[in-house]
C-alpha cells in the first residue's frame, strides 16, 4: 500500500477536482435561473447572433434519442456515471504534475457529465438554453455543461498533440 488518499493533493491529479466542482454548480445555478424566469420556447435576444432561449431535451446531443419513449433517461443516466467515474479513475492514476492540460480537461468533462447527469436525474431531462444562430440558421441550443464538455475534449486532444510533439522532438547531438 502506497499511502495516498483517494482525493487530496497527493492524489494523482485529483486537486484538479475543483474544476469540475465548480462546472456542476455553475451548470445548475445558470438552469435554476433560466427555469425560474422563462417559460419553455421563450427566448432574450442578446446580440444579434445569440440568445437565450428554453429548451428542454430528453435525448443526448443534438436530441438524439428523444422520442425514443423514456428508457433513454436512465441509458444517459448510467452513461454519465459511468464515464464520470472512469473519469475519477484517470485523475487518480495520472501524475500530480506535468499533464495540466489533460487534468483540466478531464475535470471540465466531468462538471458537465455530472451537471447533465443531475438534471436527468432529477427531471428526466436536460435544460439547454444557449442559442447560436446566423440569419437563419440555428446551431443546437446547448448548456454550461455541453460547453464545459467540449471544451475539455479540446483540452484533452490539445495535451495529447503537445505531449506527442514533445516526445518527437530530436536532442541535440553534442561535439565530443
Amino acid at each position: 500500500m502506497t499511502g495516498r488518499r483517494w482525493f487530496g493533493l497527493r492524489a494523482g491529479a485529483s486537486n484538479w477536482l475543483w474544476i469540475a466542482i465548480g462546472v456542476m454548480l455553475l451548470d445548475q445555478w445558470t438552469k435554476y435561473l433560466v427555469t425560474g424566469h422563462l417559460a419553455e420556447f421563450e427566448q432574450i435576444v442578446l446580440l444579434p447572433m445569440l440568445e437565450i432561449m428554453r429548451l428542454h431535451n430528453e435525448g443526448a446531443a443534438f436530441s438524439m434519442l428523444s422520442a425514443a419513449g423514456g428508457w433513454q433517461r436512465w441509458f444517459f443516466t448510467g452513461l454519465g456515471l459511468a464515464v464520470s467515474i472512469g473519469i475519477l479513475l484517470w485523475l487518480r492514476r495520472m501524475p500530480a504534475k506535468g499533464q495540466n492540460l489533460a487534468a483540466a480537461g478531464l475535470s471540465l468533462i466531468l462538471g458537465g457529465a455530472l451537471g447533465n447527469v443531475f438534471d436527468r436525474v432529477r427531471s428526466g431531462k436536460v435544460t439547454d438554453f444557449i442559442d447560436f444562430y446566423l440569419g437563419t440558421w440555428h446551431w443546437y441550443t446547448f448548456n454550461l455543461a455541453d460547453a464545459a464538455i467540449c471544451i475539455g475534449a479540446g483540452l484533452l486532444i490539445l495535451g495529447m498533440f503537445l505531449a506527442e510533439k514533445a516526445q518527437n522532438v530530436p536532442t541535440p547531438v553534442s561535439d565530443r
